[in-house]
């Protein structure tokens, strides 16, 4: 017998990205977002303090780039993002993209490190993106030096 259950041949490809990602030890990761509103004036004028906020997002892979620079550069890292946890954040936040998902994310947090992210990029299948890919590097504390 055979199953004639019609399907959505659209998000085949997305469920197949998740369950890969779920099954080589995909973790979850941490967008930390700002959150301003930019309809008033006083937010305009930076009266209104811009608040922030923290989602996770997942099933997420991270992996370790190899180094194509100078000697000394700083290491580079490769974070696989499943679309479907990206599509509901941007639907979550009211976002009109999920470009600009990433532009309002400070920093992404993986096992309580901090990266920044240096570029985006997306994998489509029948019109539809299934996985982000981020390139980020290591956050540095930036500490103040007083001349004395």
């Amino acid at each position: 017998m055979s199953d004639t259950t019609p399907r959505n041949p659209v998000a085949a490809p997305q469920m197949l990205a998740d369950a890969l990602l779920r099954s080589v030890a995909g973790s979850a990761a941490l967008l930390r977002l700002t959150t301003a509103t930019t309809d008033t004036s006083q937010s305009e004028l930076g009266i209104t303090a811009t608040s922030f906020a923290q989602v996770s997002i997942g099933p997420v892979v991270m992996r370790k780039l190899r180094p194509w620079q100078k000697e000394g550069d700083e290491a580079r890292w490769e974070l696989l993002v499943s679309a479907t946890s990206i599509q509901q954040q941007v639907s979550a936040f009211n976002l009109a993209s999920a470009q600009a998902l990433f532009a309002a994310t400070l920093a992404v947090t993986i096992t309580g490190q901090d990266y920044l992210i240096e570029a985006v990029s997306s994998n489509e299948a029948f019109g539809n993106i299934y996985l982000y890919r981020l390139l980020l590097r290591e956050a540095r504390p930036q500490g103040l030096t007083i001349a004395g």
